[in-house]
């Protein structure tokens, strides 16, 4: 491990009374700071060799039982620290961050350096979207709480409910809420499961996050063959965006951040493996024979290590999530265009071909846990949501019948 902890006096800093501070040192990236552990000697019975204080002090009833305290103090930093380095987060931190994590007590810990260190593996990780969709939370609380600092305990029910009320007093909707609590009930889970904080201090027994419920933005079979029996010539404005709508829909509902940064690489054996940028998740698919035709468009000339599809041209993570951003905005400005050329009169977007599988794949009988496992979803709730509302054509169907 990287990172060490010692005992030690700062006899630089007298106090009053002429005794020292015994210290935690904390040695973390070669950089050090230090942590008070509130006892104070003077300097004669500070033993620097062995780190510990000397028999000879009298300021206590037993200089056993405070050189224990402070072994255990030491101990339990290092099972902290040791704890962060098995779950892949030690290396996130700075030794600012380590410092003031080590100083709280777990219930206590501060809730923001948490966010930070998390933000800070998801772009070592290039989880740029996600490391962005984070940064924007903490953002917003910040904000709310006018940048003071708040531990995990200080975000109970009532703390959600009074940012719900001024999320809402500025006219914003009930789905940006829900965006950003969901991040802060993410970073709670994953602190809860990294025993950093205990379930105890976890609001969202009692706190429902809202949501709206959103337009439906499934089409129907009929507007999926629409699609498939359109011919474009290569040159044309919208032959990728027709293209990039059936891979997605063929290939389960693969959201186009995704699609667009595939490689030749995560071909093996006749299927498609990949993990699901937004939550790593990893997936197979089969390469039937739709998703093959279209993908014999792209892959004559690329290259082990090469992108599929011509979208992403820099080579930097964050270079990289721009092109993804801006390509996607193009596309669904192109949709519209293509869900025009076929006489489709439902508004077409990148998440349409997603919701389209979904509806169908339960208008088939599918059952609601291969839907969300084909979705890979790690909630069949999500799913749920996805297939909350039936078809029009059903709803016409049953209301003919009660009339009948």
């Amino acid at each position: 491990m990287k990172t060490n902890v010692l005992l030690a006096l700062d006899n630089r800093r007298p106090r009053q009374d002429g005794t020292y501070a015994i210290l935690l040192r904390i040695t973390h990236h070669r950089t050090s700071s230090q942590i008070t552990t509130g006892i104070f000697i003077p300097l004669k019975d500070w033993d620097d060799k062995e780190r510990r204080i000397r028999p000879s002090y009298r300021g206590t009833e037993s200089v056993t039982r405070l050189n224990n305290q402070l072994q255990k103090r030491k101990t339990e930093a290092i099972d902290v620290i040791t704890k962060l380095e098995e779950i892949g987060t030690l290396e996130a931190y700075s030794v600012t961050q380590l410092k003031a994590f080590l100083e709280r007590k777990s219930d206590t810990s501060s809730f923001f350096q948490y966010a930070e260190a998390v933000i800070a593996e998801l772009e070592k990780a290039n989880r740029i979207g996600t490391a962005r969709i984070y940064k924007d939370t903490i953002n917003v609380l910040k904000s709310y709480v006018r940048k003071k600092p708040i531990a995990f305990k200080d975000i109970n029910h009532a703390f959600l409910l009074r940012f719900e009320a001024e999320h809402y007093s500025k006219g914003n909707t009930a789905n940006g809420l829900s965006v950003y609590l969901r991040t802060v009930r993410a970073l709670f889970n994953r602190a809860i499961k990294e025993n950093l904080i205990t379930q105890e201090l976890y609001p969202f027994k009692q706190y429902q996050i809202p949501s709206s419920k959103t337009r439906k933005r499934a089409i129907s079979p009929d507007a999926i063959k629409r699609i498939v029996e359109l011919q474009l010539d290569p040159n044309h404005t919208l032959f990728h965006t027709r293209n990039y709508f059936l891979l997605s829909f063929y290939m389960r509902g693969m959201p186009f951040a995704d699609l667009v940064q595939l490689k030749l690489d995560n071909i093996i054996d006749g299927r498609i493996h990949y993990q699901r940028q937004k939550t790593d998740k990893p997936y197979s698919i089969k390469i039937t024979a739709e998703i093959k035709l279209l993908l014999d468009v792209y892959l004559f000339d690329k290259k082990l290590g090469g992108f599929i599809f011509p979208v992403i041209d820099r080579s930097d993570p964050e270079g990289q999530y721009k092109d993804v951003v801006w390509a996607r905005k193009r596309y669904n400005k192109k949709l519209k265009k293509l869900a025009e050329l076929c006489g489709i009169q439902e508004h077409l977007t990148s998440y349409v071909s997603r919701h389209s599988f979904a509806t169908i794949a339960k208008n088939k009988n599918i059952p609601i846990s291969a839907i969300s496992e084909m979705l890979g979803h790690n909630d069949i709730k999500t799913t749920e949501i996805y297939l909350a509302s039936l078809p029009s054509d059903v709803i016409d169907e049953y209301h003919e019948k009660v009339l009948k």
